[in-house]
């Protein structure tokens, strides 16, 4: 069989599945999950590189294909499913589809860049970078669930905010400049913030699907009555 096949490139692949499963959510009108699904995949991708590291004996060409794979992956995660995710949220002007197709880009860009430096650097030292050039296409797995907790303070201007936001981080993509890479602990915190906004995703959704369907019912008995 083509390929490399460990535990390595696992949680790879499960982000790669949870953004695939937000896909459909968001195709059938379940934002609040597709915003859970992509969460899920930012946690799943701030963790495969550490595993990845555990294999002490990794040879030249699985580290290659471990960055190819992951970039490959990052592509569909967090370039083409925040397209997918912000057109049915509504960004579906002529103004946004152009931000959006220039976001996914941006993103595209920037992880083939990503590749080729990655690449080169693997190839004179093991240590791990302290600095990224530009923002990591990753971000949005945070920037896109917190944007959407927060809606309620700018429910009026939602769809303006999401267009300057999308706009904003794919520059952030391709502009550069040196972004610190967060340690354990603010790793740690970044990543409790996003659980604690999805959670109230889902929970504020559930419940206003709960009282939508109480007072659907009341509306029915009351019609019953007459």
């Amino acid at each position: 069989m083509l390929g490399f096949y460990d535990y390595t490139v696992i949680l790879t692949y499960l982000s790669l599945a949870s953004s695939l499963c937000g896909m459909f959510c968001a195709f059938s009108g379940h934002l609040h999950w597709a915003i859970f699904c992509l969460a899920l995949s930012g946690l799943f991708d701030t963790f495969d590189g550490k595993v990845a590291r555990t294999k002490r004996n990794r040879t030249e060409d699985e580290k290659n294909f471990g960055i190819q794979i992951d970039s490959l992956c990052d592509i569909v995660c967090f370039g083409v499913y925040p397209v997918i995710l912000c057109y049915f949220s509504g960004m579906q002007d002529l103004p946004g589809l152009a931000i959006l197709v220039f976001y996914c880009l941006a993103g595209l860009i920037r992880l083939a860049f990503f590749n080729v430096m990655e690449t080169g650097r693997q190839q004179k030292t093991d240590e791990n970078r302290k600095y990224y050039q530009g923002l990591p296409i990753t971000s949005i797995a945070v920037i896109l669930p917190l944007v959407y907790v927060s809606s309620s303070l700018y429910a009026q201007h939602f769809i303006l905010v999401l267009h300057i936001v999308m706009l904003v981080t794919g520059l952030l993509f391709i502009l550069n400049f040196r972004f610190r890479k967060p340690n354990n602990k603010e790793l740690a915190v970044l990543i409790s913030i996003v659980a604690v906004a999805v959670v109230y995703i889902l929970i504020y959704f559930r419940w206003r699907g709960y009282m939508q369907w109480s007072w659907k019912n009341v509306m029915n008995l009351l019609r019953g009555h007459k």
